[in-house]
């Protein structure tokens, strides 16, 4: 019998169905009809899930917040009057508030990380090239599409069906991910350091509060400021980059049609040298092999997964983060490594907003991931709970 048979699940409107609109979150797109489903929706179909329809995003993923001239703005299940985050807001909340217990959705800086995080869920991002990516993302090397899902069985459960080669995706030349075995290391024997602010992250005081008082309790567990320096340049050059060639002349041909902040972020890349550009992007492998150093001594990686609890909904950024590059601090620098990531949630703010712990192995350790997750769900024993509203 198929693992999913009759499961309804949503798909992020990032991925594409065939014969179901996809906007990509862009007026550009208007009336484009899908011809072939994306790798990992026609797993999801040959596994007997039921796509029950598509979920909201920013243009192209641009923005951690999900809000598009497409599909207006998407709210917080927990409080209508907070953000889910983004990119994949509307994928959590498709599962969040109960409407499926799966989707697809996809994470190019974070963007199933953070909305997790957000919402209380598990969403694992794998080993870049893990999961195919077909039609290719605007952000190429960026851009990764994974599972949520209410608990860590579940999310592992999807990702596995949808990890693999496929040929469409010169990247995902990556087998199917190994069982973690009996062989692996038990907690107690893994290297587990925790980072609060990866050495430039500014956190929210309860949620710091909160995250440090969940690791504190598992034990065996090395404190570590200083991860790495803040990789947001990088991050911000390739995707602005990505989304501006996507976009190609529609930003002089019809700049009505893009949302103002990403159009505003695609004229300035515009203005910049290729010299300047390379630059930045040369430094990316620095950033790789200071990781590769880094998880030499180190098995498992924990930081929090967001800086703040689900914030106003008028806002586009957390308060007091508007002057930040990137706000999703802990979650883009493992994007631009390529490294399995994932979030799972570690307590509850004072006003009953989910907060979010990010675990970080090495490159294509998700087997290991995967078993991490499994026991921090036991050992946290976060109450489980139900929006209300």
């Amino acid at each position: 019998m198929p693992p999913f048979l009759g499961i309804p699940a949503s798909v992020k409107d990032l991925i594409e169905v065939q014969g179901m609109p996809c906007s990509y979150g862009s007026l550009t797109m208007t009336g484009y009809v899908a011809a072939t489903d994306s790798p990992s929706v026609a797993r999801l179909k040959r596994a007997g899930a039921i796509i029950i329809g598509k979920t909201s995003t920013s243009e192209f993923g641009y923005r951690g917040y999900t809000a598009s001239q497409v599909h207006g703005v998407t709210r917080n299940c927990w409080n209508t009057d907070r953000t889910p985050g983004g990119s994949s807001g509307g994928a959590v909340t498709s599962v969040a508030a109960g409407v499926t217990p799966l989707a697809l959705a996809t994470d190019g800086g974070g963007s199933i990380r953070a909305p997790c995080s957000l919402t209380g869920l598990v969403g694992i991002k794998a080993q870049f090239g893990r999961v195919p990516v077909y039609p290719p993302s605007a952000t190429l090397t960026l851009a990764h599409v994974g599972p949520v899902a209410r608990n860590v069985s579940d999310c592992a459960m999807l990702l596995r069906l949808i990890a693999g080669p496929d040929g469409r995706d010169w990247t995902s030349r990556q087998t199917v991910i190994a069982s973690a075995g009996r062989a692996s290391k038990p907690w107690n024997r893994l290297r587990v350091a925790f980072s609060p602010t990866l050495g430039y992250a500014r956190v929210a005081p309860e949620v710091a509060a909160i995250v440090h008082e969940a690791v504190s309790a598992l034990g065996g567990v090395k404190f570590i400021e200083n991860v790495c320096e803040d990789p947001a340049e990088i991050l911000a050059t390739e995707f602005i980059g990505g989304c501006s060639a996507r976009l190609g002349d529609a930003v002089e041909r019809s700049p009505e049609k893009i949302d103002p902040p990403l159009l505003a972020a695609i004229e300035e890349f515009r203005r910049r040298s290729a010299a300047d550009i390379m630059h930045v992007l040369r430094t990316r492998a620095n950033l790789r092999d200071h990781m590769y150093r880094f998880f030499e001594t180190v098995d498992v990686l924990l930081t929090p997964t967001t800086p703040s609890s689900a914030w106003p909904i008028d806002r586009s950024v957390p308060p007091g983060l508007e002057n930040a590059k990137a706000w999703v601090f802990f979650t883009y620098p493992f994007n631009l490594t390529g490294q399995p990531a994932a979030s799972i949630p570690c307590g509850w703010t004072q006003e009953g907003l989910p907060v979010g712990l990010q675990v970080v192995v090495k490159p294509g350790q998700e087997a290991l991931l995967i078993k991490v997750l499994g026991f921090l769900e036991a050992q946290l024993g976060v109450q489980r709970r139900t929006p209300t509203i």
